[in-house]
């Protein structure tokens, strides 16, 4: 059997109280943290790490496990584990809701899509009039009911975030933002032209395992967190005209922002 090339991976310490799965699991990580393995590629077979390290299967089947849980690697059955990719989508807070986007004609995602180099899709599209929840009513100023679309995205092929908008139904019913296609730039450029031209952007992110619904929906590997982001948009009288609930698969995305130093 041909042995692993020098340097790559290193050997167990005899001495450490660390469990013999972790140590290897250990030496896997630093190695991918350090490029040894990139992007896509195929770590050693259980064979070669067997023979490497001198334990058994199941000890080396338990450090994938814990590299499995992290996130780092996945398992294709027959083939092998490999590093996973990193997240292909900067998400540019600074930048994603910019004006002269909506002016071009594409929504938030596309721009990001397009700098990712990726395919953009959007399915399991609904739009519907519903009860909002007591949080959405309160965020939008204690409405009753509201028009929801809900919609997943997809890069390349690939469920990478789930969405629904909420907006007042005196704003968008019987309007284009209640249609499946609301147009060019999205619904945030037909609110504008409703006359709800946009001031800010709110938004409430934090990080936590999916449930899983989440993880059927967004086919997520097994120890792969979800960002949960709520956004509420305002126009420049001071009103909330849009809640977004977005929850997105957290190894596909870069969360990048720019503040203010005063």
């Amino acid at each position: 059997m041909t042995s692993l090339p020098t340097g790559i991976i290193g050997d167990l310490d005899p001495t450490s109280d660390r469990a013999v799965f972790r140590q290897i699991a250990d030496q896997l990580r630093d190695a991918i943290d350090r490029g040894r393995f990139r992007e896509g590629e195929k770590l050693p077979s259980e064979a070669e790490l067997v023979e490497h390290y001198g334990v058994s299967r199941m000890t080396v089947r338990n450090s994938f496990s814990v590299l499995q849980g992290e996130g780092l690697v996945h398992a294709e059955h027959g083939k092998g584990v490999f590093v996973r990719p990193r997240p292909p989508v900067r998400r540019l807070a600074s930048d994603r809701f910019a004006r002269r986007h909506r002016n071009q004609g594409k929504s938030a995602f596309l721009v990001e899509a397009d700098a990712a180099g990726g395919h953009p899709q959007v399915d399991s599209l609904e739009v519907k009039e519903e009860k909002a929840s007591q949080d959405i009513s309160t965020r939008l100023g204690s409405v009753r009911r509201v028009l929801a679309r809900h919609r997943r995205y997809l890069l390349d092929g690939r469920p990478v975030e789930f969405a629904t908008s909420y907006l007042p139904l005196d704003i968008a019913r019987g309007t284009q933002i209640a249609e499946p296609n609301p147009g060019p730039g999205g619904i945030y450029a037909r609110l504008e032209e409703l006359g709800h031209r946009l001031d800010r952007f709110e938004e409430e992110i934090r990080a936590r395992m999916p449930s899983p619904t989440e993880v059927k929906t967004l086919r997520l590997a097994s120890g792969v967190p979800v960002f949960h982001l709520i956004r509420t948009a305002y126009d420049t009288e001071g009103r909330a005209v849009e809640v977004c609930d977005t929850v997105m698969a957290a190894d596909a995305y870069v969360l990048n922002y720019q503040l203010p130093a005063t």
